[in-house]
């Protein structure tokens, strides 16, 4: 067992607060979904501390608007839109295979939420899954070389308390055969987040690649579309300044060099619990396993091949 991480951030600090006194020049990060919600704080909070920040997005045109007004903002120039669906292998595959140099920061953050009906993308697979997951398990796959060669690098998984809700259902991944729901699915997918993080730093920390996962709160985003938005009580909500900052933690801070295959939240290591706690607070002990990590990745790379 290992000591868990306590820093001297909380619930309520921001991303700013996190990235105060960090210098990212001459590194590069790639956010996906980085033209809504929390994505755009933490493309804004990595520019402003220097870096050369890539935005990964389905709608160019929205991506683009985005980063123009982050270039202004922060003076930072080097702020890039790429087109990338993460539902289409495609798409993926196309986006790593176009990208050169190094890559210091892979934030995986777009996501979908409790889609009411069972959607399925051209490969069959459900869409949650596919979206959150697989996508950014083929990217992260394709940008293994770019961040090997940056001589250090980190990966941020986007989980949720979703987790809590299911494992990650082996004999079914794609509810094939149990009646589809919304938040099963969600949380699988979310689950099969934090694994990719167990298994990445597995794997690659002799690469000098370390992924962490965390689950940012409860935040009022566009994620919520389908749910009538969000059900948090008000004491436990976020201001989207305060949801992109354990990405941030995760993503740039000195604390967390050398650091993988954890899971955070309020910007602190979480406690792997047994039983979903009434807060949903924690992540479950199915997330965090090496055995489920080894198994859906070996799975993973078959099916996105």
């Amino acid at each position: 067992m290992h000591t868990p991480i306590r820093t001297l951030f909380g619930f309520s600090s921001t991303a700013d607060d996190v990235m105060h006194g960090v210098d990212l020049t001459g590194k590069r990060a790639l956010v996906t979904g980085g033209a809504s919600g929390i994505g755009i704080e933490t493309v804004r909070v990595l520019a402003r501390a220097g870096a050369e920040v890539v935005v990964a997005v389905r709608r160019v045109e929205v991506g683009e608007a985005v980063a123009s007004e982050i270039r202004s903002s922060t003076g930072n120039p080097r702020v890039h839109v790429a087109p990338l669906d993460l539902s289409d292998l495609r798409s993926v595959h196309a986006f790593a295979a176009g990208w050169s140099g190094p890559l210091h920061i892979l934030v995986n953050n777009a996501g979908v939420m409790a889609i009411p009906t069972l959607e399925r993308t051209s490969q069959g697979w459900e869409m949650q899954f596919a979206t959150n997951f697989l996508g950014h398990f083929a990217l992260t796959q394709g940008l293994f070389p770019a961040m090997a060669s940056a001589g250090g690098a980190r990966i941020v998984s986007v989980s949720s308390s979703g987790n809590l809700i299911a494992p990650v259902l082996f004999d079914d991944l794609h509810f094939d055969f149990m009646p589809y729901d919304p938040f099963v699915a969600y949380g699988q997918s979310k689950s099969a987040c934090a694994l990719l993080a167990v298994e990445a730093t597995r794997r690659w920390s002799d690469h000098g690649i370390f992924a962490n996962a965390l689950n940012p709160g409860a935040i009022a985003t566009n994620l919520q579309k389908h749910t009538g938005g969000l059900r948090t009580p008000i004491e436990r909500q976020k201001s989207v300044a305060q949801g992109a900052a354990t990405s941030i933690l995760l993503a740039a801070h000195p604390m967390l060099e050398g650091i993988g295959g954890r899971y955070f939240e309020d910007c602190n290591e979480a406690a792997t619990v047994t039983r979903r706690p009434a807060d949903y607070s924690g992540v479950a002990h199915y997330a965090m396993n090496a055995h489920n990590a080894q198994r859906l990745w070996e799975i993973a790379a078959q099916l996105v091949l």
